[in-house]
């Protein structure tokens, strides 16, 4: 897409995008038109949302369901996040990779699926982690196998499930190793409910 994307990683959807990426998009959306695949009404409403995307996150969400969705607009197959005593998250619509390697030190990693686009059937997750938590929040539809993570003075608490006649539109495979930590793998929890005084 542009010099941007040559940096590795979903970190690099929420880098501005330039008049030039927005160009392109704006390109690969009248092709899926021209081929059918776009009514009139949805390549007018992807132009606008184009033309005023603000991310390069934005624009991937504008083409995922379109051939050339994750190469031409998120980059790389392959994420990484590599952390030291500090915290990174990836949600609000970020573009779930095939795989995704986690180095972790001391530290917090988030993974909201809750409204990620999912563009592949499976996620490869690869981990090193050394203290700290790995927390994964699924929606229905999305479950996590932690089978293969080999664990060293740590702890893993899973509640993914695919949901009652939900079909599995997401499976993560979690490997490699962790040490004094721990992983946390749970439903996004819903706001509370606002308690209305009687009269």
């Amino acid at each position: 897409m542009s010099a941007e994307l040559s940096r590795s990683g979903v970190a690099s959807l929420d880098l501005r995008a330039s008049h030039a990426d927005r160009d392109r998009v704006v390109e690969v959306l009248r092709v899926a038109a021209g081929d059918g695949r776009l009514t009139a009404e949805e390549l007018d409403e992807r132009v606008e949302a184009a033309l005023t995307a603000r991310t390069l996150g934005e624009l991937a969400v504008l083409t995922v369901d379109l051939p050339e969705s994750a190469s031409e607009v998120a980059g790389k197959d392959v994420d990484r996040i590599e952390q030291r005593g500090a915290s990174a998250r990836r949600g609000d619509g970020w573009v779930v990779p095939r795989r995704l390697e986690i180095d972790s030190e001391w530290g917090e990693v988030t993974l909201d699926f809750t409204d990620a686009v999912i563009a592949h059937d499976t996620l490869d997750i690869e981990v090193d982690l050394r203290g700290g938590a790995l927390k994964l929040l699924t929606r229905p539809g999305v479950v996590v196998d932690t089978d293969s993570l080999v664990l060293e003075y740590g702890s893993v608490k899973n509640r993914s499930a695919a949901g009652s006649g939900v079909p599995v539109e997401l499976r993560v495979e979690i490997h490699g190793r962790m040490n004094f930590g721990q992983v946390v793998v749970r439903p996004q929890r819903r706001g509370f409910l606002t308690r209305v005084p009687k009269p």
